[in-house]
Formats: structure tokens, sequence, C-alpha cells
């Protein structure tokens, strides 16, 4: 068999281009295809941990990364009638305790990065999917919702929780989808409240809200949450928008405010709480990587962390396999098949009623899992060794 040399890669958020710069660093010569008209805005604040740390930072990545970080300084947990009922200076609900060696960054600042960090050969194009692909013993055949038509030595879906390229390859979402019956309304708005570096919880029993600042404070990253099954969930805005205030309009506090605001936001998102479970992320020439194979869900803050490691495994294994696809392949599921097993377990964990209420609680027991499950992966050494 020829050696591996052009691989698609479908997806530009975090996975996508951290396994674009990793295969160009090997030689590769990696083509990103994104959706999307151009760089996705908005998103959580999302978190780098544990065995992700050492990617980043064999990437030459690590300050950019740092000096973009978040800057809250604790949170509160608020009442329905927005009465702080606890609070802490030790931790965010989103970052966790800040006396642990982790970062916290905005999902568009970290991809923003990645994305600048590509050498100017690697192509990159936006506005279009992939509608079709043929397989063959020598490669893949791939055509472009555009009517493009490129041949491949490897695929890649990099595309999220909602993978296109796993329902395309590997079957309907209800096969691989764990759903938690909640969704997330994250959404960008002005500071209406004058927080400064400080996250909230609102929660009046039916519903959640939290609310934190983006770096700057001049704008509200805000995300309602609220039990609704996953049959219920409509692809158009409109009818998105309807089922976040339906379920949300009841909140008082400065909730009437922020549903109007999240009107004109122009990233606001609507999405399922769900894990993606699945047998084996590969099939024939074609692999998953990040939360399109194994999204943990945001219960963990695990996500982010899985995306850097696997582009790092599946790209190192690609390199070492270069005629044989299918062994790189297995190596990269038996390297992060524990990982991933060991990080979505946190999901049960960050569910408990005491968490986010009971500072004892996340420190007994979810801080000691989560030091556990980050760094449970053993990374061959970054420097491009084979061992």
């Amino acid at each position: 068999m020829r050696p591996v040399r052009d691989i698609l890669i479908c997806g530009a958020s975090i996975a996508g281009p951290a396994l674009a710069w990793w295969l160009h660093q090997h030689g590769f010569r990696p083509v990103l295809l994104e959706k999307a008209p151009a760089p996705r805005p908005g998103g959580h604040a999302i978190d780098i941990r544990g065995a992700a740390l050492g990617v980043i930072r064999a990437m030459g990545l690590e300050a950019s990364i740092r000096a973009n970080r978040t800057q809250m300084k604790g949170t509160s947990r608020l009442d329905r009638d927005g009465n702080e009922v606890w609070r802490s200076e030790e931790m965010t609900i989103s970052g966790g305790s800040f006396a642990r060696d982790a970062i916290e960054i905005m999902r568009e600042d970290l991809s923003r990065i990645l994305l600048g960090a590509l050498p100017k050969d690697v192509e990159t194009i936006y506005g279009d999917s992939v509608e079709m692909l043929r397989e063959d013993a020598d490669g893949i055949d791939a055509t472009f919702v555009s009517g493009t038509q490129r041949r491949f030595d490897l695929v890649v879906g990099a595309d999220g929780l909602a993978s296109s390229m796993r329902r395309q390859v590997f079957g309907p979402d209800s096969e691989y989808l764990l759903p938690f019956d909640m969704v997330l309304a994250p959404f960008s708005s002005p500071n209406m409240i004058g927080l400064e570096d400080w996250q909230i919880t609102y929660d009046d029993g039916n519903g959640s809200c939290m609310i934190y600042t983006a770096p700057g404070n001049e704008t509200l990253r805000v995300c309602f949450g609220f039990t609704a099954p996953l049959k219920d969930l409509l692809e158009d805005r409109a009818s998105q928008i309807a089922l976040v205030r339906e379920n949300c309009a009841g909140m008082a506090w400065h909730v009437p405010g922020l549903l109007d605001n999240m009107e004109a936001a122009p990233d606001f998102y609507l999405g399922p709480i769900a894990q993606v479970k699945m047998k084996g992320w590969t099939r024939g020439r074609v692999a998953l990587v990040g939360d399109a194979a194994y999204c943990p869900s945001p219960f963990t803050g695990q996500g982010t962390s899985l995306a850097l490691v696997g582009a790092y495994a599946l790209a190192r294994e690609v390199a070492h396999y270069p005629t044989a696809p299918a062994d790189a392949f297995a190596r990269y599921e038996a390297i992060m098949r524990p990982f991933v097993e060991v990080n979505q377990a946190i999901a049960g964990l960050s569910r408990d009623p005491r968490f986010g209420s009971d500072p004892g609680y996340y420190t007994d027991v979810i801080e000691p899992a989560m030091a556990h499950a980050e760094n449970a992966v053993k990374l061959p050494e970054l420097t491009g060794a084979y061992t």
C-alpha cells in the first residue's frame, strides 16, 4: 500500500485545527473543510487540563493560550430573587479550582489561536461540506456539497457532537448519542448587570442560567439550561429561541432582559447535553476525533482536552504507520479508549445535586476524580520519537 499523504479533516473548531497542525508536522498534507462560511464566533468557556497541557506546550502555543485565558475571580449562586446564597473565591463552576494547573479560555479564542498557528500551506475551505464519500482500496473520493470532487488517502470527522461525518459513515445519531434530556443555549450579551470577572449561577428550581464575563468585561456569556427531550430540538433559529423562551420566561431577576438580548445575539446556539458512545471510532479509511467520536458532555469539562489529546494521538499513529491506516487507527483507539471512558464517567459525579452548591462535595469528590481523569493517558513523548 502506498503511503498516506493527503488527509481531509471535516471541522475547523478545536480538534480539526489541532489535528491539521500535527499532521503537517509529520509531513502530511491536511485539508481543513468547515461547513460554516467563516470561523464560528462565541461558545462556552472551555478548559485545557492535564495531558492536554502537554499537547499545547509541544505545539508552542501555551504562552499565547495563557495570555488569552479568562480572568474570573470566583462564582456565586443566586436564588430566584437574585439573592446570593453561596459563593467561592477559590473556583468557578466552569473552570474548577484556581489552585490547579488548568487553563480556561473562550472557545472562539482557542479556535482562533489554533487556526492562526497553522502553516500557510495548510489549505482551509469554508462554506462547504462533504456530501458523499466513495472508498476503494487506494483512497477515498469525496464529493462536496458545492460539487467539488477531491481524492484523499484518509478522511477525519472532527465536526462535533452533531457530526455529519459520523452519520454518513457510521449511522444515525440514535445509535451513538446518549442524551441527558437537557439542553444548553449559550449566547453573548452586553454586560447589562455590571458583572466584573465573575461567574453567576441563577436557578429558580425549574431552569438555570449561568452567566460570566468574557475577558474585558464588556460582554457576558449567558447559558440557559433546561430539561428537553432530544426529539423536541428543532434546527431553525426561530424555533430554538421560542423553545428557550417557553422554558425560561417564568424566571425573574435579570432574565427577561437577557432573553431579549438573546434575540439579537449573533452567536446564539442551542444543543443537547449528551455523550457520544461508540464501540469504534474508525471504519475503513475514515476516523473520528474529538466530540464527533467521544463527546464527554459539558458535565465533565473535558471535551476540549480529549479533543487536543486525540488529535495528537491520531496524527502520531498515522505518522508511524503511513502505509497501514488500519494499524494506525487501532493504535489510536487503544491509546484513547481508557482515557475517554474515565473522563466520560465524570458526568455522573457532576450531575449530583451537591455539585455547584456544596464546596465540600467539589473538593472531596469532584477534584480527586478530575485530577485522575485528566491525566489518565500514557502519551508517547511529545518529541516525535516513537515508543
